[in-house]
């Protein structure tokens, strides 16, 4: 049996509970290790460096969201769009989708590289830089965003791999960089005594060697998808296809970088530059907990593609309704560490006494409504994982364009620094309902018209 068809058996007729333990638990290794990425690059920083720099590394979020955006543009829609294709038994498509995903990740994101770089200065003082931060943040910068095309190329091939049927690789793969990285960062900071500059260095070497060894796969003789020169020409209807669904993450990711400027400005004017470095520090810990349920997804995602595809649509809703339970189970952890020992995981980040005790009440307020977000981030991939990118998109913009933003402008007003940390639950509560009554609008009419048992 071939590859392909040893992969689609799998996709069509395993169990769908060990089926999505052994895409899933790749992939949230996979995504959780990426996370690591920046929460040992502010570690390092914290204590190697000072709280300031924490404040300033706080500041590239915007950037990092955008560079990251690009790179699930592509890589997202690609990677659904190649599970869909292989479910519909058409390898000579999925490998198109692949060459022309390639293409698309250099040329748009090269160009963001480049005009982040012309704009940074101007940029970083719009994100909430500071005369005391902002040379912390450039120094990082403008190493970091050169290097941007690798870190796009690095996530995009990462899930096409995990999408082709190779799960276990791609988590192979992200352990290897991070991995670099973790070494590396000591080395470059403590040893070479580069500073937050050699962070940024040993986070693109370790991209660079990521992008290499994922781009090496698909040359193999023995792999599901292959690159091959005659593929590598733009071809309209497949980047529309790319661009459909990849623009729901796109959309969200943006959406991140606008609200972090927002916060970011509220932050410094009700609490200094350390209320920017007290947000780096919540969401370098809340985001290591949503990378979970990222993972998660992505596990799920060329299962419930495939079978969409197929028009198995009774494994497409279990493989859902399984993900919703783990999903829920991880975001209730989240929000018990958040809740009960806050101050212990804060001060892994540093060991400034009040940078802490901000960091501590930030992280307990942001992680109250964390039970229901994993249903909320799991709906909005589901949507985008069957093609279904306006509805993907709608939920996504929701939370950060109708709730968050709303409430960045108003609760800080009434309740101060304490509204500013607040915006985050409220948001998150207000999506995962909005969420709940699309999908049962959704379900309920599929239900009519592909009459699929409840």
């Amino acid at each position: 049996m071939s590859p392909t068809a040893a992969a689609a058996n799998k996709l069509a007729t395993e169990n769908i509970g060990k089926l999505l333990w052994n895409y899933s638990l790749p992939a949230i290794i996979g995504t959780v290790v990426m996370s690591l990425y920046n929460i040992v690059d502010r570690i390092f920083i914290g204590q190697g460096v000072g709280p300031l720099a924490i404040s300033g590394l706080a500041l590239t979020f915007p950037f990092m969201n955008i560079l990251l955006a690009f790179g699930m543009l592509i890589g997202a829609g690609s990677a659904s769009r190649v599970s869909i294709t292989l479910g519909q038994n058409d390898k000579d498509k999925a490998e198109k989708i692949l060459a022309n995903a390639v293409i698309l990740t250099i040329l748009i994101s090269g160009t963001a590289v480049i005009l982040s770089v012309i704009f940074m200065n101007d940029l970083l003082r719009m994100f909430g830089g500071t005369d005391n931060t902002i040379q912390y943040a450039h120094d990082y910068m403008m190493i970091i965003i050169p290097g941007g095309i690798f870190t796009a190329l690095y996530f995009g091939l990462n899930n096409i791999l995990r999408a082709s049927g190779y799960p276990q690789k791609a988590m192979y793969n992200i352990l290897l960089g991070a991995s670099i990285n973790i070494v590396l960062d000591p080395i470059f900071i403590f040893v070479f005594d580069w500073g937050i500059q050699g962070a940024a260095i040993a986070t693109v070497i370790s991209y660079f060697i990521g992008t290499i060894n994922v781009a090496s796969h698909f040359m193999l003789k023995s792999s599901t998808l292959r690159f091959h020169i005659h593929n590598f020409k733009l071809e309209k209807d497949i980047v529309k296809s790319i661009l459909s669904i990849g623009m729901s993450p796109f959309s969200m990711q943006l959406g991140t970088s606008l609200v972090v400027i927002f916060i970011n400005s509220t932050l410094l004017k009700y609490g200094g530059d350390l209320a920017i470095g007290a947000y780096g520090i919540i969401n370098s810990i809340n985001m290591l907990v949503v990378m979970f349920i990222v993972g998660l997804n992505q596990g799920s995602q060329p299962i419930v593609g495939f079978n969409y595809g197929a028009r198995n649509f009774e494994r497409v809703f279990k493989t859902l309704r399984y993900t919703i339970i783990i999903a829920t189970g991880l975001s209730t952890i989240g929000f018990m560490i958040g809740t009960f020992i806050p101050t212990q995981v804060v001060s892994l980040f540093t060991s400034d006494i009040e940078l802490k005790r901000m960091a501590a009440v930030a992280l307990r307020i942001s992680v109250i409504m964390f039970p229901v977000i994993g249903f909320q981030i799991v709906v909005s991939n589901f949507f985008q994982s069957i093609g279904k990118a306006k509805l993907s998109i709608f939920l996504g913009l929701t939370r950060q364009f109708i709730f968050l933003i709303p409430a960045i402008f108003v609760l800080p007003i009434i309740f101060g620094l304490n509204g500013a940390w607040a915006v985050i639950p409220v948001s998150d509560g207000l999506s995962s309902i909005t969420s709940a009554i699309t999908f049962f609008i959704f379900y309920k009419n599929f239900r009519k018209t592909q009459m699929i048992m409840p």
